[in-house]
């Protein structure tokens, strides 16, 4: 081979991993748009599924008939993998969502104590939404329609809860003003990373896969707490694990640098992590519509 021809060869080979790049960049960059509401958020709902009761099923699907009512045909509302990602849809309504943009989160800085009553004025906080909504779905006296928003607005809640920046921060919008690399790819931000390439990347790699029907002991190790102990440990991870990581300082306080990059090791670190609080989303998810569903009183507002 000549070496023009070789210069050439190298020309293509260069060329083609640029554009490999250049699509895996696009890909990856991708991910926040669907983030935690189209896939993680889905893989919660399967796995509730997976654990309910078939009572519980039963009474979710003569729910799910009452899609229509609720008015929202470009947000379908038809089974709990859809219902986990509803209120992330119609959020693109601004003008008839905007309001439940607050209820997604409950950000509290990782240098203070966590107080669940902080930062949720009204009730407009994460928290505060899945109980209300958890409360609603168990009132077999409201219409279908209601019960079901409720339900949708409820799994999805349980889910957002799990991620530790959706609860601790650092004066960051919950990590959303650092930028970040993802190992080799960058531009991203930290929040940005673990909702979307993080979490999926866990949900792939777990083996057993983490839809499936959990043991006994598992659904009781897992699938504990209320509203405000699943807020508190993920700001614990964000504090302890997260930010430490990031900007290798423990703990963090004063300025940090606007900009790191997670390294391979930091992602396999983080992966068990993601892993865990997916799992424990699905499964608590699981426990709440099979309390919603059951017979008998209400259930009471959480103690705070």
């Amino acid at each position: 081979m000549g070496a023009g021809t070789i210069r050439q060869h190298r020309r293509r080979i260069a060329a083609t991993f640029a554009g490999a790049c250049a699509v895996l960049l696009a890909l990856v960059q991708a991910a926040p748009a669907q983030a935690w509401g189209f896939y993680a958020h889905g893989v919660t709902g399967e796995i509730a599924l997976a654990n309910i009761t078939p009572e519980s099923r039963r009474a979710m699907n003569r729910l799910f008939a009452a899609e229509a009512l609720l008015g929202t045909p470009d947000c379908a509302l038809s089974t709990i993998t859809e219902a986990s990602v509803w209120p992330d849809c119609v959020r693109r309504d601004y003008w008839r969502w905007g309001y439940t943009a607050a209820w997604h989160y409950q950000t509290e800085p990782i240098t203070e104590e966590y107080d669940a009553r902080k930062n949720c004025g009204g009730g407009s906080c994460v928290s505060a939404q899945i109980s209300r909504n958890h409360r609603i779905l168990a009132d077999e006296s409201l219409p279908a329609n209601v019960r079901l928003e409720a339900l949708a607005f409820m799994v999805h809640f349980a889910g957002d809860i799990h991620m530790p920046l959706h609860s601790g921060d650092l004066g960051d919008r919950g990590g959303n003003d650092r930028t970040a690399s993802y190992g080799i790819v960058p531009g991203m931000n930290l929040h940005w990373i673990w909702d979307g390439p993080l979490a999926e990347r866990a949900i792939t790699a777990a083996r057993p896969a983490l839809v499936r029907r959990y043991s006994a002991a598992e659904r009781a190790e897992l699938g504990t707490g209320g509203p405000a102990d699943w807020g508190r440990e993920s700001w614990q991870i964000a504090r302890d694990f997260i930010y430490p990581r990031a900007f290798g300082c423990d703990p963090c306080e004063g300025d940090l640098p606007e900009e790191t990059a997670l390294t391979q090791e930091d992602i396999a670190a983080s992966i068990p992590i993601a892993e865990r609080r997916v799992t424990q989303a699905g499964l608590r998810i699981a426990r709440l519509l099979d309390e919603a569903f059951a017979p008998g009183p209400l259930p009471e507002p959480e103690r705070r």
